[in-house]
């Protein structure tokens, strides 16, 4: 059995799984601490009766605690930012396009120096010991535990981040120390924010990853943890630690993931309504398809693998105007059980609206007894517009396409969609999210960028394939399961002939799990 949870702005979700059956499922508000909720869902699910704490073969989490972090500028460390490029890119030091706040918090420590790579691995230029040890010694006089390092063209050619990182490693015991080609793709401000941001979470992922296992333990639980990536996959918690910035975004992943798991369709649009927002992703081949675009977190630009997920605000707290002509994006978000009409309030909400229409059983029907017909009408309509509208946005062509509508606020939609062929409602729809996190597999992914001239293509999906899949088994893989499941290839027309930006990703089951397995 697997027990999967998904922490929301709204809800926490958790669901106990038996193999592809759901044993029992909890929908609870999210904390102000966060981990009270996660405890709270783990009590919920394991008083079913007849389960035990040996049971229980591992805990899948997804949580937007690192996300949170980040925008609301707390838990960060000071990272010192250094990168690895002199001559080149002295205009465009680190953070220089961060907001004022979060580059104060990880208090703006940029080095620059020489070394780096050019696109095909090439040497830009050689590293310089007396800079290196020059930023050693600055380091210490500022006794900073956390360090990030970057260079050009890393992902082709990581050696001179290895050996600065190895320095300052060695030099400074107990250096906290990211490597940039580890954590993004090719693009060097991008990527080298996003391991900034990676870093600067290093010391809080340490104490939500503690406090999770502590609360495991604390309930007999002696099984292993499991954390949400921003791919629709699972890292180890020990992976967790060292790279928790990866965990951005789970939340709409998992609701893609556990829709294709409900339903048992591969390609479609998924629709999950909550209490603020409406997160809309497109599934292929049963996983979120990936955005191709700068990704911004806490208004910092990354380029992190990411869900190409449209946030519509509409959602089941969402605040009704205009005689339920306009809808969102004001919520009343998790005070909709003290605010809503139904609930005794005084505000008419999206929930409100689907009650009086007489589509939903939702606290006291008699608080939207005198609500106008026509503003009734009109909020239904408003509803199934800005779905339509926005799903029309996400779909890959004008042709309509199967919807899964998943989401504790999934009730606000009361007929047919136009956009859909066909929509789906699955049983457990309200906990979709955490029953993705339960479901997933452990991924990797590396992208490189090659001549086709002079690696064939068999050769070079073989190699990058091969560097995905060490990544997968590092972050708790069976190396026996693992597949590909997506290979992207961009030609790029104005290098030299046959250049391609090749990108591979590869599944495999959990490793502790098969092997829990073969010995029972």
């Amino acid at each position: 059995m697997r027990i999967g949870i998904d922490v929301g702005g709204t809800h926490t979700d958790a669901v106990l799984l038996s193999s592809s059956d759901v044993i029992a499922s909890t929908k609870a508000l999210t904390t102000a601490d966060v981990l009270g909720g996660v405890t709270n869902a783990l009590d919920t699910v394991l008083a079913t009766d007849g389960v035990e704490d040996s049971d229980i073969e591992a805990v899948m989490i997804g949580t937007t605690q690192f996300t949170n972090a980040v925008v609301e500028r707390r838990e960060l460390s000071q990272v010192a930012a250094i990168r690895i490029g002199l001559p080149s890119g002295a205009g465009l030091p680190p953070m220089a396009d961060w907001p004022d706040d979060i580059a104060d918090v990880l208090g703006r420590h940029t080095y620059m120096i020489h070394g780096g790579t050019l696109y095909d691995g090439w040497s830009l230029a050689d590293l310089r010991d007396g800079e290196i040890d020059a930023v050693i010694e600055d380091l210490k006089k500022k006794k900073l535990t956390a360090a990030m390092v970057s260079a050009a063209f890393s992902p082709m050619n990581a050696e001179p981040e290895r050996i600065v990182a190895e320095r300052i490693a060695a030099a400074i015991p107990g250096m906290r120390v990211t490597q940039s080609h580890t954590m993004g793709r090719l693009g060097i401000m991008e990527r080298e924010n996003a391991a900034l941001l990676n870093t600067a979470l290093l010391g809080f992922a340490n104490r939500v990853v503690g406090a999770f296992n502590s609360a495991l333990k604390q309930r007999g639980l002696n099984c292993p943890m499991y954390v949400s990536q921003n791919d629709g996959t699972l890292m180890s918690a020990d992976f967790v630690k060292q790279f928790p910035a990866l965990t951005f975004a789970s939340g709409p992943t998992n609701s893609l993931r556990g829709a294709s798991k409900l339903t048992g369709l591969k390609d479609a649009i998924v629709v999950d309504i909550g209490g603020t927002t409406s997160d809309i992703g497109v599934l292929q081949d049963g996983f979120p398809r990936e955005s191709n675009v700068v990704i911004e977190v806490g208004g910092v630009r990354t380029n992190f693998r990411m869900p190409d997920i449209l946030a519509v605000g509409l959602g089941g707290g969402s605040i009704v105007a205009d005689e339920g002509t306009k809808m969102g994006p004001q919520s009343v978000g998790h005070k909709l059980v003290t605010e809503g009409l139904v609930f005794g309030g005084k505000t008419l909400t999206a929930t409100d609206i689907v009650v009086a229409a007489g589509s939903a059983d939702v606290g006291d029907k008699a608080g939207v007894a005198g609500l106008d017909r026509a503003v009734i009408e009109a909020g239904i309509a408003t509803i199934h517009r800005m779905l339509d509208q926005n799903i029309d946005m996400m779909k890959p062509n004008s042709d309509p396409v199967p919807v899964i509508l998943v989401g504790g606020g999934a009730l606000l939609v009361t007929g047919d969609l136009k956009a859909a062929s066909k929509q789906y409602r699955p049983e457990n729809a309200g906990v979709a999210n955490a029953i993705g996190a339960a479901i997933a597999q452990i991924g990797g992914e590396t992208e490189r960028l090659l001549s086709y001239r002079e690696t064939p293509r068999e050769e070079a999906v073989k190699m990058v394939t091969a560097e995905a899949t060490a990544k997968a088994v590092a972050a708790g893989a069976d190396a026996a399961t693992i597949r590909v499941a997506d290979i992207e290839e961009t030609a790029i027309p104005y290098m030299d002939e046959g250049a391609t930006r090749l990108r591979v990703k590869v599944v495999g089951d959990i490793a502790a799990l098969n092997k829990a397995g073969e010995n029972a």
